[in-house]
């Protein structure tokens, strides 16, 4: 569950947290799939804006797993979208490793429980 922060002060820029979920290849090697997955995410995280990732692996499925991402603004993370639509910032290795298309969340919203 998205940590439940503070609301944003007026004109504050807002975070963005992201879910991507994804699921690898049941035939490809656990240790290839590991390191599809740390050269990526050191990408992700050297991107600027990047404040956060974490990678939560299905307890009932070992081939499915969330990234969490945390990002600074949504205009950071869009940003990182685009430069991941490019060549030069591709995720071959990690796409080597996936069963199909991940499925992104996003949320820049949080519900004040106060």
């Amino acid at each position: 569950m998205a940590e439940v922060r503070p609301p944003q002060t007026k004109g504050a820029p807002v975070t963005q947290t992201v879910f991507l979920e994804v699921q690898f290849r049941d035939d490809v090697d656990q240790d290839a799939i590991d390191a599809a997955v740390r050269e990526t995410l050191a990408q992700t995280a050297g991107f600027p804006g990047n404040e956060s990732l974490e990678v939560l692996v299905d307890d009932a499925d070992e081939h499915r797993a969330v990234v969490l991402e945390r990002w600074t603004t949504a205009g950071d993370h869009d940003a990182y979208v685009a430069w991941r639509a490019t060549p030069e910032g591709a995720a071959n290795a990690l796409a080597a490793v996936l069963a199909g298309p991940p499925v992104t969340r996003t949320f820049g919203r949080t519900l004040d429980l106060g």
